[in-house]
């Protein structure tokens, strides 16, 4: 791991020049996945650094989503605004991403885990769009900072009974239920707020309305997989309270997604609804991730690197149509179909890949999810049932009603789309739906 950590570093160097950074990313996730897929297992590389399947999959994605942001943030490299400041944020933000998946140590891991925030609030305050980008900066510092303390307390705690932080040997000693309760949840509450869950997410619309197109890629990417990755490791500690509480999660995954898609259905914004349409994915994968299951966990996993590519393709195409009209609302732009019809078989393309059809990944992690939840209660499988109907339905009112219509704008011809852009969006097309191959990295 210490040599991608030292190749993010000296990225740094050379921040004068976009190409030659994006580049190396390419490289980097290439060099990555072979270096894995050559002898696939868990690794160790000292330093308290080390990788299993699940880092694995998250590095990687996070390689790869970071380079496809670059590809897309022209305006900032054409602009001039702190270019060369902008390259170095994102690749500290990778760098704390990297240490992030790769730490097997508590008090590391949280330290990582908590250095994501600076990075990503220098984005949104540095390079959003409006001024109430500092109401969003203050909601997503407040939401974070709620969660992070007891998590810190828990960690603490877990090093002055058990002697140890080191993930493969830490366990939660044997307590009475009202402590554990509480210990249980101070540790999960940080990362349900990073999911985002229903009642804690209000923070996540939010920052990606107001954040630049790299900051919305990279957050809807691989940022919100942080919460998902924190329950992974840190659920096994508390198993048994766990077990015994699963069914408060689950029901708040469920009924959590099925508001929050209805929520869907009567926004006016393009990123507002996709990421809303976060919130609503995520309550499945927390539901997949609480029920304690070898098919929950897989399909967790399956969801969250599928809903990285295929969201941030949406936030991508969403800054392609605000690029050229200057509004992202839906009853002013819509009507792409009219002036920009080649872009239309992305807006389609990604639209499939969000209500998860085949043959995208996030088909395999869905059918892995509610194989889990209906095994765990026939009734939850009524709620999946609810979930993914409104899942294609909120899909289906954003490709077209941005699509079709009569459009109000007074553009009457514009670019159809520049080569660049074209080949980010099929980057982010290419994986989701080729990686469906290699299912057995996501279920073995």
């Amino acid at each position: 791991m210490l040599k991608f950590v030292f190749m993010v570093l000296l990225m740094t160097l050379c921040s004068n020049s976009w190409l030659s950074v994006q580049l190396s990313l390419f490289l980097g996730s290439l060099l990555f996945s072979v270096l894995c897929l050559s002898g696939f297992g868990e690794f160790q590389y000292g330093w308290s650094l080390g990788v299993d399947w699940i880092g694995y999959l998250l590095i990687l994605l996070s390689f790869w989503i970071l380079a496809l942001a670059l590809g897309a943030s022209e305006g900032v490299k054409r602009g001039f605004t702190f270019s060369g400041v902008f390259l170095i944020v994102n690749l500290f933000l990778l760098l704390s991403l990297i240490l992030t998946f790769s730490c097997l140590d508590y008090l590391l891991f949280y330290i990582c885990f908590e250095s994501s925030l600076v990075p990503t609030m220098i984005l949104i305050l540095g390079w959003g769009y409006q001024p109430e980008r500092l109401q969003a900066g203050v909601y997503m510092l407040f939401y974070t900072l709620f969660g992070s303390l007891p998590l810190l307390i828990s960690f603490l705690s877990l090093y002055n009974l058990g002697g140890t932080m080191v993930m493969s040997l830490s366990e939660c000693p044997e307590l009475e239920f009202s402590l554990s309760l509480i210990w249980y949840v101070a540790s999960v509450v940080a990362f349900v707020v990073k999911l985002p869950m229903y009642l804690v997410h209000l923070w996540l619309p939010k920052a990606h309305v107001e954040a630049p197109v790299a900051g919305s890629m990279i957050l809807a990417g691989v940022l919100l997989k942080l919460g998902g990755y924190g329950l992974i490791r840190v659920c096994p500690l508390f198993s048994k309270v766990g077990v015994s509480l699963s069914w408060v999660w689950i029901s708040l995954g469920l009924v959590g997604g099925i508001i929050v898609s209805l929520i869907c259905l009567r926004q006016g914004d393009m990123k507002s609804l996709i990421a809303y349409s976060s919130v609503a994915h995520m309550g499945l994968v927390l539901c997949g991730l609480m029920l304690c299951s070898w098919w929950g966990v897989c399909g967790a996993v399956a969801v969250m690197v599928g809903h990285g590519l295929c969201s941030s393709g949406l936030f991508c195409l969403a800054n392609v149509s605000y690029e050229r009209l200057g509004s992202r609302s839906l009853f002013i732009s819509k009507g792409l179909l009219s002036f920009m019809p080649t872009l239309c078989l992305w807006w389609f393309a990604l639209s499939v890949g969000n209500m998860a059809a085949p043959p995208t990944l996030n088909l395999l992690g869905e059918v892995s999810l509610i194989v889990g939840v209906i095994s765990w209660s026939s009734w939850a499988g009524l709620g999946v049932i609810f979930l993914s109907f409104l899942s294609a339905a909120y899909t289906l009112y954003l490709f077209s009603l941005s699509q079709h219509g009569k459009y109000f704008s007074s553009v009457f011809s514009c670019c159809s789309g520049e080569v660049r852009e074209y080949l980010v969006l099929m980057l982010h097309w290419l994986p989701l739906n080729i990686l469906i191959l290699v299912g057995y990295m996501f279920v073995t």
